[in-house]
């Protein structure tokens, strides 16, 4: 039986890197919080770090309901994936994924940042996102072409050079 993340979902996580984290606040307010460290663990669950989250691990201590949304911000295309967390801050799991991100991190000699807890999310729902850019039959090469072009202009250019990687 296939997992609830498919091929498309690991690679735009994989690409990615960042989500954004929907938690419940104790009066009821959505929390959300943008983490760096989102990575697929299995077939059916996303792992972060707890690096500087005090907010978004209180709230999944008192509410483990939890959506992540992973989008590349130049195809307007993503993931949202809804689910329930587990704050693990200790053990085997929490040696197993701390192993996996410092493999993750390629250079060795780098050290991680102090990380307080790793967060398990099993994914229940994963349904795509795609922005009402597409609405009117744009097709993914024009919407790229449009946002590296924007975002672009606001760094000076600097991202000119990869609008020819649309292919």
């Amino acid at each position: 039986m296939a997992g609830m993340l498919t091929e498309e979902a690991k690679r735009v996580i994989a690409e990615q890197r960042l989500a954004f984290v929907a938690t419940v606040c104790p009066d009821g307010t959505p929390n959300v919080s943008p983490k760096g460290t989102i990575a697929v663990w299995d077939d059916d669950h996303l792992v972060f770090a707890d690096i500087r989250s005090p907010a978004t691990v209180a709230n999944l201590g008192r509410n483990p309901a939890v959506e992540l949304n992973v989008v590349d911000p130049f195809s307007r295309k993503g993931f949202r994936f809804k689910g329930t967390a587990e704050v693990l801050r200790d053990g085997d799991r929490f040696a197993r994924i701390l192993e996996f991100y410092r493999a993750r991190r390629g250079d060795p000699a780098k050290p991680l940042p102090p990380i307080r807890a790793f967060v398990v999310v099993k994914v229940e729902r994963a349904l795509p996102l795609i922005s009402p850019a597409y609405d009117d039959g744009t097709d993914e090469k024009s919407v790229r072409s449009r946002w590296l072009s924007h975002y672009s202009a606001l760094h000076g250019g600097a991202l000119s050079g990869r609008e020819s990687n649309d292919e």
